[in-house]
């Protein structure tokens, strides 16, 4: 069993009100990072690193993605770990997920804070409800990442909404994904993310069943 099928196994198990962490020492990009995992009923999936966010981090090592000075914000961060590694690497960062996910998204960042700080600034950790207070967050990033936030078939319109605002100003998005049939993953960048942006398979582990995908707003004709 590989430890993301342990991760599974133990987020299953979990009753109603047991609470408890986990710390896993990642190694990604030449940066070491410590993550916190909260596992309870309040966080839910937001509670554990899923396999999809390392895809998305090595993925960005294997294309040598420069991130440096890049401004960047991740959408249902969990954990924190894409734009944590990010933000030790030069990025500009902004972390976003619900209000009960912020605690631990604030916890690791502090854990990842380097003695001599931050390359460029330690990273934003902010509420976003996607399809409601996205017009809070301004629409000139750099790069908007998401790792396995495809799963739930009600917030797919809300999420396109959300995207389309943020890359208003030409952001490139990076989203990596658990393609699961039976959540209609695929329906999401086959049908939804197309009618707005250009869409893009740029990476497929057939192992794994991990997609990564890129896409651009299309621009009005």
């Amino acid at each position: 069993m590989n430890t993301f099928d342990t991760l599974s196994l133990i987020f299953s198990l979990v009753l109603a009100e047991s609470t408890f962490s986990q710390e896993v020492v990642f190694t990604l990009m030449g940066e070491q990072l410590k993550i916190s995992q909260v596992f309870g009923a309040n966080l839910g999936v937001a509670a554990a690193v899923w396999e999809a966010a390392v895809h998305l981090c090595r993925f960005l090592k294997d294309q040598s993605v420069n991130l440096k000075g890049k401004r960047i914000i991740e959408l249902g961060a969990g954990t924190g770990l894409v734009g944590i590694l990010a933000a030790r690497l030069g990025a500009e960062v902004t972390l976003t997920d619900l209000p009960l996910a912020l605690p631990q998204l604030q916890a690791n960042v502090s854990a990842n804070t380097l003695s001599n700080g931050w390359p460029s600034a330690e990273p934003a950790v902010l509420p976003l409800s996607w399809g409601e207070d996205h017009l809070n967050f301004p629409s000139d990033w750099d790069l908007v990442l998401g790792a396995d936030i495809i799963y739930l078939p009600e917030t797919y319109p809300l999420l396109l909404k959300t995207l389309a605002h943020l890359c208003k100003s030409g952001a490139v998005v990076y989203l990596s994904s658990k393609m699961r049939r039976e959540h209609g993953t695929h329906i999401f960048f086959e049908e939804y993310l197309p009618s707005r942006f250009h869409v893009t398979l740029i990476h497929r582990d057939e192992k794994q069943n991990n997609n990564i995908y890129r896409a651009s707003l299309r621009t009005e004709e």
